[in-house]
């Protein structure tokens, strides 16, 4: 089992303890970490400071599986290197999925994949080192991009144990990029990449109270990045802001030749943060989706509207749609091209891995059950194997009926018949507690399978809190959309005022928003106030 190396410049050494580790007692806010007394350059000073952080908070949040031993090395490189940018010498954080050159393994979460070194940068992660950025490390994720099981519980990998929540540390942050969530809540980065299939951006995202841009398929390369389904497969930003969503994109963003479905990509990328806009959302009809809300969630939804209202935003009611054909035909994709997808990387490894096939993994999780299905196990992996390849006429027909009622005959229509620019609407109910006899729970929300299934472009933003726990606001638009959907986010955003950040409650029932609630209430006596 590996764990956390820390070199900070000879002032800490040592390791963290092995996953999976016992709930920490609660942890203070960042602010509260004294300033390192460390002399160098920004980006060391920056690197130094993001070491500690992590130190001190992920034996509570078990949300970074390694810290990259070159972090101080990249550092003083891009110190005495002169590069300038948005994101030089800022501190990275990359979901384990995603390959990184260097002693990092790249696991998927999967002790089937502690060995796979490959000594490879996804291009993504190489346009981050052009930029000047720092990889500090690996986050943490639901293990194999939380496709294994139907029971599972977001957050969790044998590798890397449970990931918590920053706001409660007993409510999942929701996955399967739930390490990136939980480390840019916690403050311990600004900017942290995890990648989505269907939700696995804006969900962590809403629910650790930042900022995830789910991008258009096709707009950032997947070469080098474990995978579950070419059609749906994405990497994108998970930051403190929009504006920093919209800087980690624009350098992200780009063709890359390995990767056909980025072909495009070069055509649309632009200066994301340059085309920021406070007051972008003046005069645009925006459409509602009413329908994705709940009486929980409705309180806060209504606030955001208000706020969108108030900048001179058109709301227009969407009227609920038919959207049975994406349900009924969306699993039996991921389904084929998770056999197949999957098979391809892991056959493209130069590491010494154990698996090379679906199969292989299913049989070393069996072999390996006591570490690897202690809580749940392997039934999707197992309905995936039986899947007849990527030319069986069932799955063509289930991916064609998929796209087009999600694409053309979700969003697009959508779009076109309401005469609006964008959907907006809750991203996902709050967090559920972390429950492993019962798994996942999620409650309310959920609008964001229309966007991808299509393969179009989701941003989530804070819009508010439902009993001390974040949930988000969702733009959706359609493809190649990004520069407009961040303009209108960073209205929002800049309209709705500052976020509160999470406190490390060990429960959110006891936090003071809570706890007195949960207290006998009385009636005041007559002739009391």
């Amino acid at each position: 089992m590996r764990c956390l190396a820390f070199a900070i410049a000879g002032l800490l050494a040592g390791c963290a303890a092995a996953y999976p580790q016992p709930m920490a007692p609660p942890v203070q806010a960042i602010g509260a970490i004294p300033p390192l007394p460390f002399a160098g350059g920004p980006a060391e000073q920056a690197t130094a400071a993001t070491l500690v952080r992590i130190a001190a908070l992920n034996p509570a949040l078990h949300a970074v599986i390694a810290t990259d031993p070159t972090a101080m090395e990249q550092a003083r490189r891009v110190d005495s290197s002169g590069l300038a940018g948005p994101l030089a010498g800022q501190p990275v954080l990359i979901k384990d999925n995603i390959e990184v050159a260097g002693p990092m393994p790249t696991t998927a979460g999967s002790l089937a994949l502690a060995n796979n070194v490959t000594n490879r940068d996804a291009p993504l992660v190489a346009r981050l080192k052009a930029a000047g950025a720092i990889i500090v490390g690996k986050t943490n994720l639901s293990e194999w991009a939380n496709i294994r099981s139907s029971h599972s519980i977001s957050g969790w990998s044998a590798v890397g144990g449970q990931t918590r929540n920053p706001w409660a540390l007993d409510r999942n942050p929701c996955g399967s990029s739930s390490g990136s969530g939980s480390v840019v809540a916690a403050g311990i980065v600004a900017f942290a990449i995890g990648t989505e299939t269907d939700g696995s951006v804006t969900c962590p995202a809403s629910i650790n109270g930042i900022v995830g841009l789910k991008p258009t398929v096709g707009l950032v390369s997947r070469t080098h990045i474990v995978p579950i389904s070419h059609s749906q497969d994405t990497a994108g930003p998970m930051t403190d802001s929009v504006r920093h969503a919209a800087e980690l994109l624009s350098v992200i963003a780009g063709s890359d030749p390995a990767d056909p479905a980025t072909a495009d990509a070069d055509r649309h990328r632009t200066d994301y943060a340059a085309q920021l806009d406070a007051n972008s959302l003046a005069g645009k009809r925006i459409g509602v989706m009413r329908f994705a809300s709940t009486e929980q969630l409705d309180p806060a939804f209504e606030t955001a509207l208000a706020v969108l209202r108030k900048q001179g935003a058109v709301l227009v009611d969407i009227k609920k749609f038919d959207d049975s054909a994406i349900g009924k035909n969306e699993f039996p994709v991921l389904l084929s091209e998770l056999k197949a997808d999957l098979a391809k990387y892991l056959a493209s490894s130069p590491a010494p891995i154990p698996v090379r096939t679906l199969a292989d993994v299913i049989a070393f999780d069996k072999a390996h059950a006591q570490q690897e299905m202690p809580l749940f196990g392997q039934d999707i992996f197992e309905q995936a194997e039986k899947t007849k390849g990527l030319d069986d006429p069932t799955y063509k027909k289930a991916r064609k009926t998929s796209f087009e009622a999600a694409g053309p005959k979700g969003i697009d229509k959508l779009l076109k018949d309401n005469n609006v620019v964008a959907l907006v609407g809750p991203t996902v109910g709050p967090a559920w507690k972390i429950d492993a006899v019962n798994g996942d729970q999620f409650t309310g929300g959920g609008a964001g399978s229309l966007a991808a299934v299509a393969g179009y472009p989701h941003l989530t933003v804070p819009m508010g809190l439902v009993k001390g726990l974040p949930i988000g606001l969702s733009f959706m638009g359609p493809k190649w959309s990004e520069a407009l959907l961040l303009s209108l986010g960073y209205a929002y955003e800049q309209a709705r005022g500052p976020f509160p950040a999470p406190q490390f409650f060990p429960s959110i029932e006891i936090s003071p928003a809570i706890a007195p609630a949960l207290e006998p209430q009385q009636l005041p006596l007559p002739g009391q106030p």
